[in-house]
């Protein structure tokens, strides 16, 4: 690492050459060819030294150029780590859009696969960024600045749910569809901490997953169904009363606690459990 006077010098540098013309990057058959090999030399880096122990100045002095030229293309590590999001998503939604038609079940699970196959020759770059990707506000996985690329792979997820043979209603497709989104970002943090030999505990559970969502998918679709049913007022009042005899709303419409008693009882859930889904159905309802 170096210095905080150096760093400030090469803030300081940064700016003006953001401010100059410069040459124009990526516009170029040569421009494009320094893009890449500056991009190869920083992710190759941040893999085998870690996200904050890489400096630009390192991967300047790697790739054999100044540092003046990298930050023509690369003004701060920021923009390698975004640039590497973008590269993902877009590799991954290409790849996505062959899915083939079926039920909503195998099409997840082509979208879960084809998202481990993207990221596999980036594992260990991925590594070293999981404080960066859970943990950052400007550079994380939901930061503002990385929207792009969440839209893109979660665009994969719901239409693997909207286009299916066994698509559920719109509402419930889109509710279903960003759940799936999320479950494949638990599986990834899964296989990135996953230290068996080829992440063997995660190709389990996958395998576990697949003979599961045949069972478990009556159940999620009704939950998801009840998420989009759920009042506000609902939300509103202690989750503890669903333990307690639901009653009918005012508008004399059976309300969503009063589904969600009876689908505990058909599914055989027991009632201590109804809280815990109460709440988990209000941070969807609110998102």
């Amino acid at each position: 690492m170096f210095t905080k006077k150096d760093n400030d010098r090469d803030l300081v540098e940064s700016r003006h050459i953001e401010r100059g013309r410069g040459r124009p990057r990526g516009t170029t058959q040569q421009g494009l060819a320094t893009r890449h090999h500056l991009y190869e030399t920083a992710i190759q880096l941040i893999g085998m030294r870690g996200y904050e122990a890489t400096t630009l100045r390192d991967v300047a002095h790697s790739a054999g150029v100044s540092v003046g030229l990298l930050y023509k293309y690369f003004p701060s590590k920021r923009a390698v780590v975004l640039s590497l999001y973008d590269d993902l998503s877009g590799e991954y939604a290409r790849r996505g859009a062959a899915m083939e038609s079926g039920k909503w079940r195998n099409r997840f699970l082509f979208a879960l696969e084809t998202s481990l196959d993207v990221l596999r020759p980036h594992r260990e770059t991925l590594i070293t960024l999981i404080p960066v990707l859970v943990g950052s506000r400007d550079e994380g996985l939901f930061a503002a600045s990385t929207v792009f690329s969440r839209i893109r792979v979660e665009k994969v997820f719901r239409d693997a749910v909207a286009g299916a043979s066994d698509a559920p209603s719109p509402k419930v497709a889109e509710s279903l569809g960003r759940l799936l989104y999320m479950l494949h970002l638990n599986i990834i943090l899964l296989w990135l901490l996953d230290k068996t030999s080829r992440q063997r505990a995660t190709s389990a559970f996958v395998v576990l997953l697949q003979k599961s969502l045949s069972s478990l998918s009556f159940f999620i679709l009704h939950l998801f169904a009840l998420s989009c049913a759920l009042p506000t007022t609902s939300c509103r009042r202690p989750s503890s009363a669903l333990t307690r005899s639901p009653r009918n709303d005012v508008a004399g419409v059976i309300s969503a606690d009063i589904l969600l008693f009876k689908l505990s009882k058909q599914e055989k859930i027991p009632v201590r459990f109804l809280p815990s889904l109460h709440s988990y159905l209000c941070v969807i309802k609110s998102n």
